[in-house]
């Protein structure tokens, strides 16, 4: 019966009787067999790769025009005697030569096959990109359209479940989740007083320098409360809110869902037969609705005293003509027709919002796609449906 003891790995130096040096191993080059003496086999064949470079740099001398690679000098290696050749000994060998053939290597079919395929595997080949297909803008547009319609199919999906959420709360008031709106009133609305107050004011001192500038080269410095009243009051001021609600608790409640559904909290409440809609949907929804009217009235008033400090310092119009002046240049239409904004633009964010949470995927790459892809598309439609009302409310509001 063969010995099942591994040989010892050995390599030997010789020359054979043309003057040729030979690196002969033998044994067994497997990782059982070299494990032990594996740091002794590195360094020789470090030496004999350095003997190598030695013989290549006599080559190019002339007191030894024999030595070089041309005429065989050049170190070779015979392998022929291993044994046993697994992929730790072939790539220890591979990686003394190089990662290259050396130019003499005696080794059995079988052996040499291996190195073959290393050497085939290390060749880089360039890929050439696929073709375009000649109909790829075609194609982009239909893959655009099916991804805008099933975002159109899934929030009306969203919009008819929150009709039925209401219809519920309707036939059984103590359903409604009470803390999850008020506790969404209080950050969507209360805390984002100071910043919409903020901006609003620096909106309306702007407002009125740049009006004041044109307005008194023509003399019509009166004016200026029909432009800020108009301008803040009906667009300026909910478009305004829309857009600083839209990126700050917009995104907050894309964010909040999208963790949720990360988490698999989401997963964890239907589990519990809990509806996600109305405990996670519907509040935020009812939210928005109560304070984006009210956000854009504090949001306008404060612009409005912006620009009326800025008009009193620019034009030296006084507090009191203006306050007699904004009901007449302003009519009351007005202020509801924002107020119908403020609640437009509300409730679509927070569907917008909460649509985009609910497809997080289970990744953060995907959290982070749809918060901003929440905020982008919020804005969007707050300028589109603002257009509309501009269109259909164009001869209502108009100054006596």
């Amino acid at each position: 019966m063969p010995s099942s003891i591994p040989s010892i790995p050995i390599i030997t130096q010789e020359k054979d009787p043309e003057g040729r040096l030979w690196m002969r191993l033998s044994g067994d080059w497997k990782l059982m067999s070299l494990s032990p003496y594996y740091a002794a086999l590195v360094e020789k064949l470090a030496a004999a790769d350095g003997a190598n470079l030695g013989l290549n740099s006599d080559s190019n001398s002339d007191s030894n025009p024999g030595l070089n690679a041309e005429s065989g000098l050049g170190l070779g290696w015979d392998i022929r005697r291993i044994e046993v050749l697994d992929s730790v000994g072939s790539m220890m060998l591979w990686r003394a030569w190089g990662y290259k053939l050396p130019e003499r290597l005696e080794g059995l079919p079988d052996q040499l096959a291996i190195f073959e395929r290393l050497a085939s595997s290390d060749v880089k080949t360039e890929t050439k990109p696929a073709p375009k297909s000649p109909f790829e803008s075609v194609i982009q547009i239909g893959l655009t359209a099916l991804a805008a319609g099933r975002h159109f199919i899934d929030l009306t999906k969203l919009v008819g479940q929150l009709v039925f959420d209401m219809v519920h709360v309707l036939r059984k008031p103590e359903d409604m989740p009470w803390r999850e709106t008020s506790a969404n009133l209080f950050k969507s609305g209360v805390r984002a007083m100071p910043v919409t107050a903020l901006v609003g004011f620096l909106i309306g001192v702007v407002l009125s320098y740049l009006s004041a500038l044109q307005l008194k080269t023509f003399g019509a410095e009166i004016y200026i409360v029909n432009i800020l009243g108009m301008g803040i009051i009906r667009e300026l001021g909910p478009v305004l809110v829309a857009v600083l609600v839209a990126g700050r608790s917009g995104s907050a409640m894309t964010a909040q869902l999208g963790v949720m559904r990360v988490t698999e909290e989401i997963d964890a409440l239907s589990t519990m037969g809990v509806s996600q809609s109305l405990r996670l949907v519907f509040p935020k929804v009812i939210a928005l609705a109560i304070a984006m009217p009210l956000l854009v009235l504090w949001t306008s008033s404060i612009a409005m005293i912006g620009g009326m400090v800025s008009a009193q310092m620019q034009l030296d119009i006084s507090y009191g003509f203006f306050f007699d002046s904004l009901p007449k240049a302003v009519p009351v239409a007005n202020l509801w027709i924002a107020l119908t904004k403020g609640l437009a633009f509300g409730m679509l964010i927070a569907l917008v919002a909460s649509h985009f949470g609910l497809r997080v995927r289970p990744n953060t790459e995907s959290l982070s796609a749809n918060t901003t892809a929440s905020v982008v598309t919020s804005i969007t439609i707050v300028i589109l449906v603002d257009a509309v009302f501009a269109i259909a409310t164009k001869n209502l509001g108009l100054p006596i």
